[in-house]
């Protein structure tokens, strides 16, 4: 049996430590960890960074650990999980991800990603985030609920190529992308899985986007009250726990 966590935008691993203490205090260590290429583990020669890209690299990853697999997704790996899931649901056991309202039919990019996927802009606003002091740049995302020490981690593994990244995963997820995953998601074999609703999560639509795109899945909910974006930092107890009970039904 093997846990999988893959994380998003702009962050490495360190993002699950809290939680991943949290789970082995509650019995649960078979964890493995992938870290997206450019997104703290280096990026294969002619890596395009597209979103497909990174759905055929999760399989890869996924089809040399042991089975069962109960995978965890969170911000773009939620956005990876959901291109498996659309793609060939038959690689995990069960999933976990957060960010449903990303593939809801009337999800719209929010202002940063937009921004990111307008050729010029995007570029400039990479340049100016990788010029800033890591010290900086990690002021910028503690208020957004990032615990200093991680805030730092996250900070020193931004550079150049995350940030290339950046722009050509947002830029090959331009809508109607999303859309259509949403769709091959909803058509695709089922798998028993959990939508994760951070109420206070602004990024990737409302709450009730990700509860309608649950019901369209076929997908549980659990709804962390209060939590934003980065909810296993903020309450890793609380994942912990929701993550446990829905592996128990699996």
């Amino acid at each position: 049996m093997t846990h999988v966590f893959v994380h998003g935008n702009p962050e490495t691993a360190a993002i699950w430590g809290p939680l991943v203490e949290a789970l082995r205090d509650r019995g649960v260590d078979d964890v493995a960890l992938l870290s997206p290429p450019g997104f703290g583990a280096p990026t294969p020669a002619g890596w395009g960074a597209t979103r497909v890209e990174y759905r055929d690299w999760l399989l890869a990853e996924l089809g040399a650990l042991p089975r069962p697999i109960h995978l965890v997704g969170h911000d773009w790996g939620a956005g990876h999980v959901y291109g498996v899931l659309g793609h060939q649901p038959g690689a995990v056991d069960s999933w976990v991800a957060d960010c449903a309202g990303l593939i809801h039919p009337d999800y719209v990019w929010h202002d940063a990603a937009q921004l990111w996927q307008t050729a010029g802009t995007g570029e400039e606003m990479i340049a100016g985030w990788v010029a800033m002091a890591p010290a900086e740049r990690a002021a910028t995302l503690e208020p957004l609920g990032i615990p200093a020490d991680i805030a730092a981690e996250l900070a020193s593994a931004l550079d150049e190529e995350m940030g290339r990244c950046i722009l050509a995963l947002y830029r090959s997820a331009a809508q109607p992308v999303l859309r259509e995953l949403g769709d091959a998601v909803a058509a695709a074999g089922r798998r028993p899985g959990l939508v994760i609703i951070a109420t206070d999560d602004h990024y990737a639509g409302t709450p009730a986007m990700a509860t309608e795109v649950a019901r369209r899945v076929g997908a549980d909910t659990v709804t962390l009250a209060g939590l934003g974006h980065w909810w296993m930092l903020q309450r890793p107890d609380a994942a912990a726990d929701a993550l446990i009970a829905f592996w128990a039904t699996t």
